[in-house]
Parts: C-alpha cells; sequence; structure tokens
C-alpha cells in the first residue's frame, strides 16, 4: 500500500494576538495529526503572541506585514506567490480581512480547495472602519467562491444568511477546548485572593474580554453596582486587553457605581485558568458574540456562569447557569444574585455539572475530528454542491 503524502494545508489569519479565533487555530495545530497535514500560517499583520507559541510547535508562521486598515497589492502578491510555490492543498482563512485576501491570492495561485472561517454573530459596522465594511459586503458577494464556508455558532451562521451570504456549504464545528487545561483548582480560590487583599471567603464574580464597546464592560460595572447596593458583599475581577484602571471610560463608571475597592483591572493575563478556578460565578456581558470561548473556559474550570443571550451562549451554559437579554445590567444583577445566593454546595454542584456539559458537548476532541472530515471531504471532492 503506497502511503499518501500529508495534505499542504495554509492557515491564512487576519494576526496572531490573543482572541478567539487565534486561539482555536493554536488548538487545532496542536491536535492535527503531523502524519496527514503538513500546516503553515500566514499571518496578514505583524505576528502577535501566538505567533511564536505556533512556531514552538514546529509549524511554520510567517507575516505579510500589512498595517491596519491599508490594503497592499504587494501583500497579495507576496501571498499567491508562496501559496503557487508552495502548492498547498487547501487555503483555510479566517476572519472577514484574511477569507478575502486568502480567496484572491488562492484563485491567482490556481488553488482550487479554499474555506472560509467566520466568528460573528453581530456587527455594529458604525465601530469599523469603512474599510472593514467594504470588506464585509465583498465577503458577502463572494462567499459563493469557497468550497466552504466553516461557522462556530449557528447564531453566526443565520447572522451572515441575514448579511447575504450564500455559499456553497455551511460546516457549522464548535469550538473545542481541553478539561486538562481548565480545571477545578481550589488552591487558585486563596491564591488570588490572598493576592488581591481579600478574605479567603469573599464572593468574587469575574468577566474576560477585550475592551470593546461589544463585550459590555459598562454593562457588567452597571450590574455590579446594582448587586452591591442590593446588599451583596462582593468584588469584581475583569481580565483582558485594555482593561485597567488606565482606561478612562472604566474608571469613569467605577466612580460612578462606587465601586471603588471592589473592582480588580488585571488587564492582559496568561494565567487565565486560575483565574477561572478563583472565582465564584463567571459573567458574559456582551452584546455581540459567536461562539464565547471564555464562558466554556470557566465552566470547565467548575464556575457557573450567568450570561448574556448571543450567540451561542445560551447553548453553551444549557440548564447549569443563567440567561439574561443584552444590554440590560439590572436583569444582569439579578441573574448574579441568584447563583451567589445559592449555597456553597448547591453553586458547586452547578460548577461540576457545567464542567460535565462542556467535555461531553465541547470537546476539542470533537473540532478537531470536524475539521479533520472537513479536509478529507474536500481533498475527495465529496459533500461539496
Amino acid at each position: 500500500m503506497i502511503e499518501q503524502p500529508p495534505i499542504r494545508l495554509l492557515h491564512v489569519i487576519t494576526d496572531l494576538n490573543i482572541g478567539g479565533a487565534e486561539i482555536s487555530l493554536y488548538r487545532l495545530l496542536t491536535c492535527l495529526d503531523r502524519t496527514k497535514y503538513a500546516s503553515q500560517v500566514v499571518s496578514l499583520t505583524p505576528a502577535g503572541e501566538l505567533g511564536d507559541k505556533i512556531r514552538e510547535l514546529g509549524i511554520p508562521v510567517f507575516s505579510l506585514n500589512m498595517k491596519p486598515g491599508q490594503p497592499s497589492l504587494n501583500a497579495l502578491r507576496v501571498l499567491s506567490l508562496r501559496m503557487r510555490n508552495e502548492r498547498f492543498d487547501i487555503v483555510q482563512s479566517w476572519l472577514y480581512h484574511a477569507d478575502l485576501l486568502g480567496l484572491m491570492a488562492a484563485r491567482a495561485a490556481n488553488i482550487e480547495h479554499v474555506v472560509w472561517n467566520i466568528r460573528n454573530s453581530y456587527l455594529n459596522m458604525s465601530d469599523y472602519r469603512r474599510l472593514s465594511r467594504v470588506v464585509l459586503k465583498g465577503c458577502g458577494l463572494l462567499s459563493g467562491w469557497p468550497q466552504a464556508v466553516v461557522c462556530n455558532s449557528r447564531a453566526g451562521q443565520a447572522f451572515h444568511i441575514g448579511l447575504g451570504y450564500h455559499p456553497r456549504r455551511w460546516v457549522i464545528i464548535p469550538n473545542g477546548f481541553d478539561p486538562d487545561e481548565f480545571k477545578p483548582n481550589h488552591q487558585a480560590r486563596l491564591e488570588v485572593r490572598q493576592e488581591l487583599g481579600l478574605a479567603p471567603d469573599i464572593l468574587l464574580v469575574g468577566m474576560t474580554a477585550r475592551f470593546d464597546p461589544v463585550k459590555g464592560h459598562v454593562d457588567f460595572l452597571k450590574a455590579a453596582g446594582a448587586l452591591v447596593r442590593s446588599g451583596v458583599d462582593a468584588h469584581f475581577v475583569m481580565i483582558g486587553h485594555g482593561v485597567t484602571f488606565e482606561n478612562e471610560i472604566l474608571s469613569s463608571i467605577i466612580t460612578q457605581e462606587n465601586l471603588g475597592g471592589r473592582v480588580h483591572l488585571l488587564g492582559q493575563r496568561e494565567d487565565l485558568p486560575r483565574l477561572y478556578a478563583s472565582l465564584d460565578m463567571f459573567s458574559l456581558a456582551s452584546y455581540g458574540e459567536g461562539f464565547p470561548n471564555v464562558a466554556a473556559e470557566a465552566m470547565l474550570c467548575g464556575v457557573p456562569c450567568a450570561v448574556t443571550d448571543v450567540g451561542d451562549a445560551k447553548l453553551i451554559v444549557g440548564g447549569t447557569g443563567r440567561v439574561v437579554p443584552p444590554r440590560d445590567p439590572t436583569a444582569l444583577a439579578n441573574a448574579w444574585n441568584s447563583l451567589l445566593s445559592l449555597s456553597d454546595f448547591d453553586r458547586q454542584s452547578l460548577g461540576a455539572r457545567a464542567r460535565q456539559r462542556i467535555i461531553e458537548c465541547y470537546s476539542l476532541e470533537k473540532m478537531v475530528s470536524a475539521y479533520d472530515q472537513l479536509y478529507r471531504d474536500i481533498m475527495a471532492g465529496s459533500g461539496v454542491k
């Protein structure tokens, strides 16, 4: 029997900073069978912190060094030339700018097998540059060209159908998670409180998201204010890029809500599993998401969640937490209160159920298997209209 050479797979992504799509790509690359796939990664902009981590896997990473908001015909030419010289079998692109540029470069290089990956289920285009609006419009018009469009949430698929996406094939592949990376850790609960100068039994509510209007940081803080005014003695941990006391918007809301000393803005952190495990409850306050990784990661750490009903958040949480309408801080505070009012035993039991739900429904193994099946289908010419 003649052994088949590995499929040459190129991933094209807008950047490699910490984000949901970028982390999902990294997790996929850690698990794809190297005997089946020879992967490379191209970042449109200078590779961020995940670029080095992918290189540590032994996977080549290249950057087109594009500047945000500045289209580059030279970058298109360089990418197309690389595709042609390396003779990739499949080009898998991630996020709108990479989808559009990757498709154009692949067609110039005569590469037939192109797969797009989209992640959003809500976009307020007034928050984005004109170029981004043009790119999204172009993607909708050209969405019938790739052989498949991957979406990580059903809400995201419905949203993009509304935008005019009309692919030959939709594929829903939810994000996957490693239960050995995210897990309960009682020692972390004690250590984090000690680092924050808090008593061992103080209630901690957490949120993880880069600072962006759609992530609902202001709603989170308004809910925190309402919770404290109701008499609950809790503290609040907020984590993510731009989430620091130098952020005037956050500092102003903290002052307005009389939350001085109760809110801990930690900025970007590398020890998320430890921080999740220290919480009594995790909250998603976004008014736009596709598949919120942070909720699933917290659930794996045995932490019950209160989430806004955005993207697939309600589906992820199932019956293990609370779901409220977006942009309603009062409802969010009430959901927090209902979880924090539970006994320690009942809250931990709910957290254990949350962890089991992610293990059963959203394992990393399932995600990798789904991508593997998609790539093999494409190479075999099956399942594509």
